[in-house]
């Protein structure tokens, strides 16, 4: 898979999200980072849609966490905005669901690393034409060995 991608539409997000799930297992931790209106809510939506989510996925951020089950993996959708340490993180139980879950979380960087030992980074960005665009960043070698095939 590229680790670069030029998205000029939010269908172009989801379908990225789309193929980002074929690749997903449980235990996946997968953190979206990037300003507000840059894809993230999108791409969740397009995991979810490739995970076999039936329900809408919309941004969590007032309940936090949300969890989306499907025949495949359940989908933990996560919105750290108003995180603002590591013990708000801790008191979500995270810990608990991630190894039988796939875990999304906007807005997690520096915050929620931890869950995992390996873990997925795309970081979105909307430039001044409204185009988004996102960057894989794997880090550990499965992710590395994942996206490479």
């Amino acid at each position: 898979m590229k680790l670069e991608h030029v998205l000029p539409t939010a269908a172009d997000t989801r379908a990225l999200g789309r193929e980002l799930a074929e690749l997903l297992r449980a235990g996946d931790l997968v953190v979206l980072v990037g300003p507000l209106g840059a894809g993230k809510t999108a791409l969740t939506q397009g995991i979810g849609d490739g995970l076999g989510v039936r329900e809408p996925v919309t941004s969590p951020t007032f309940v936090i966490a949300r969890v989306h089950r499907t025949e495949r993996l359940p989908l933990v959708h996560v919105d750290a905005y108003r995180l603002g340490s590591m013990a708000d993180v801790d008191d979500l139980d995270l810990d608990v669901t991630v190894a039988d879950s796939v875990t999304v979380v906007e807005w997690g960087q520096g915050l929620v690393e931890q869950l995992a030992d390996e873990h997925l980074e795309v970081r979105l960005e909307r430039r001044d034409d409204d185009v988004r665009t996102a960057e894989l960043v794997p880090h550990g070698p499965g992710w590395k060995e994942r996206l490479d095939s």
